[in-house]
């Protein structure tokens, strides 16, 4: 059985006004006070999202990146020092077990996780490394995220260089922030780009993500409050996490814990685009990534959702989506975007028909007494298509529907 992940508290979860998040994001604040003013501060590259509850495991040893792509969806194999992808890991009937981001620093691959995953991703890892030379270790207390819609690595590295006796490497073996050099790893989000060996499956012309760039920093968690005070002093604010997911949902960016369930394939949320390597070689689940794809259709897929917004509130995550009286599918995320007002992403089945107006149903809470009935709410909500019905089943087609990296055919 898996380590139960440690609850992590932020201590800029002590500022002023701070609101706690729940779910995926419990531990740091929500918002600030200001979700709205956050939000677009966060959009202009003037703010950054605190995500230090994120998990953070470490893979060391001369074995680590061939060993992975051995174990994973995406090609490791000669990843360059500094440059951000994903993998997933999969069980063996292709359902999605762990979606690590990952960036090497040339010694040492760092996979960012939600908090949940990282201690069942570090015991998995750690029961298959056999006789091969590699080292994993959950180092999730000794590390925080920042997010932030430009790359900001730069600064916070002066700022941890300028600290109190405050100094940056990954390379110590207990995974602690203890060598001497100042240096800020930055894994930049792939998405929606389609990385080599992947295919992306929406088929709107410009991707909605390409108006999102997305940076994750990892800073030593001791130093989070200093590095913050150092942005603030320059004119880059904190926001929440609510700024963060409006982006994420408007750039239509699937999430592990959001998005997924114990069932969902990497198809359905079109994955395949930035964690898939279709040409690799075998791994677990492999076969229902390729026979899906070339021969079959997802049985669900991503859509995105704009609410009406008349009701001044939002569904919660789990809200199911119906069409014509009948429950097809459930929000997997919903926020108030600072432009396109309520938003959600929402995961159907496959046969919902794309251009079914539907309406999102959802009972909060509990009935206020035990004689009372339930008080659910409900919104209108108009659909784009993420992943289309006829994903997949690629055999056959015309080539040039074999999308690959942009502005190329494959």
């Amino acid at each position: 059985m898996s380590a139960v992940p440690t609850v992590h508290t932020s201590a800029l979860l002590a500022r002023h006004g701070a609101v706690a998040a729940h779910g995926l994001d419990r531990g740091v604040a929500a918002h600030y006070g200001d979700p709205v003013h956050e939000q677009r501060a966060l959009a202009r590259g003037r703010a950054v999202v605190d995500a230090s509850q994120r998990g953070v495991v470490t893979v060391t040893g001369p074995d680590r990146l061939s060993w992975l792509t051995t174990l994973s969806s995406q090609v490791l194999t000669g990843l360059e020092p500094g440059r951000g992808t994903e993998t997933l890991f999969l069980s063996v009937q292709g359902r999605i077990e762990f979606a690590p981001h990952v960036l090497d620093d040339g010694t040492t691959t760092w996979l960012v996780t939600e908090a949940d995953e990282a201690p069942g991703l570090a015991d998995w890892l750690t029961s298959m490394r056999f006789a091969l030379r590699v080292e994993v270790q959950d180092v999730s207390p000794q590390w925080a995220v920042l997010g932030a819609t430009r790359d900001l690595g730069g600064r916070m590295a002066e700022l941890l260089s300028a600290g109190p006796a405050t100094e940056v490497s990954p390379h110590d073996a207990a995974g602690e922030p203890s060598v001497t050099s100042a240096h800020v790893l930055v894994w930049r989000d792939p998405w929606p780009d389609v990385a080599e060996g992947g295919h992306g499956y929406t088929t709107t012309p410009e991707h909605p993500g390409r108006s999102r760039a997305w940076f994750e920093h990892l800073v030593p968690l001791g130093a989070l409050p200093e590095v913050v005070a150092g942005l603030e002093r320059e004119g880059i604010g904190l926001a929440g996490s609510w700024a963060a997911e409006a982006l994420r949902i408007e750039a239509w960016r699937p999430r592990w814990g959001a998005e997924t369930d114990e069932k969902t394939i990497p198809h359905e949320l079109d994955w395949m685009r930035t964690a898939v390597h279709l040409s690799k070689g075998c791994y677990k689940g492999q076969e229902t990534v390729a026979r899906v794809h070339n021969l079959g259709h997802p049985p669900r897929r991503l859509t995105f959702l704009d609410l009406d917004g008349s009701q001044h509130t939002l569904p919660e995550a789990g809200a199911t989506v119906e069409a014509g009286g009948r429950v097809v599918g459930r929000v997997t995320a919903a926020q108030l975007h600072h432009e396109a007002g309520p938003i959600a992403l929402a995961v159907l089945k496959r046969s919902v028909d794309p251009e079914a107006v539907l309406t999102v149903r959802d009972t909060p809470g509990a009935a206020p007494d035990a004689e009372s009935e339930p008080v659910t709410e409900q919104w209108a909500a108009s659909q784009t298509v993420v992943v289309p019905p006829d994903a997949g089943s690629v055999v056959g087609r015309a080539q040039g529907l074999m999308r690959g990296p942009r502005g190329t055919a494959r």
